[in-house]
């Protein structure tokens, strides 16, 4: 299997491309709906057959791609069932698996961020969206994040797995591209707070909305596009 990190500099956003060497089939992870044509371009030029654009949560920052890829490509679209995003093929929860080619890719609930955010697991590897990002996380402030729930999915969930297991971030805002859990248990100051130190942290950032909330989420409840379909 190999693994592509891809990067969008408007909104800081890293899409994830797995395949599968033999096969050549494809999952996509949190696709942005402006770098669709560089995504396809990468997809046609390694001969990959795309399976899943699947997102982990609904973004609140940038519209997916998910639906367009699925018109260009054939792929079926997944988020969390819990979102309710009727637009979508493959309505995710935890410990439902997507395969692509002899690879697995295993879904783990990690709510707080938002309500529905999901992680992606696969051979010592998680995506893990905006719950836990390298020496940080994501806000709790909309779309019902909490931030004690993020607490939660991060110690109880993403921090039990091997300490050796690579985490890849849906953003970064520094120039970090992936971390290890080991290193987040040592070094993320959010959550060496403890509970209740990282729970009146994150309920007091008082940041601005996100730029284009008002346009993504309605946007991304549509599988990012104008119409469902």
């Amino acid at each position: 299997m190999f693994v592509r990190q891809l990067f969008d500099e408007a909104t800081w956003t890293y899409t994830y491309l797995l395949a599968d060497e033999q096969s050549k089939e494809a999952i996509i992870i949190d696709a942005v709906i402006e770098q669709v044509e560089r995504d396809v371009k990468l997809i046609n030029e390694l001969g990959l057959t795309l399976k899943y654009a699947v997102d982990t949560h609904v973004h609140a920052d940038h519209i997916t791609a998910s639906g367009l890829l699925r018109q260009r490509t054939g792929c079926q679209t997944g988020v969390a069932a819990s979102e309710g995003v009727e637009c979508v093929d493959v309505p995710l929860q935890e410990g439902d698996e997507l395969h692509f080619g002899a690879h697995t890719l295993c879904v783990l609930e990690t709510p707080g961020h938002t309500s529905g955010c999901l992680s992606f697991l696969t051979e010592g590897m998680v995506f893990s969206g905006d719950a836990l990002f390298i020496r940080g996380c994501g806000r709790t402030d909309f779309q019902a994040g909490n931030a004690d729930t993020l607490y939660t999915s991060i110690t109880e969930k993403i921090y039990t797995l091997p300490d050796e297991t690579l985490v890849y971030p849906g953003h970064d805002y520094k120039g970090m591209m992936l971390s290890t859990v080991a290193e987040e248990k040592e070094h993320n100051p959010r959550v060496k707070l403890g509970r209740q130190g990282f729970v009146d942290l994150m309920n007091n950032l008082n940041l601005p909305m996100p730029k284009r909330i008002h346009e993504a989420v309605p946007a991304n409840l549509k599988c990012g596009l104008s119409k469902e379909s």
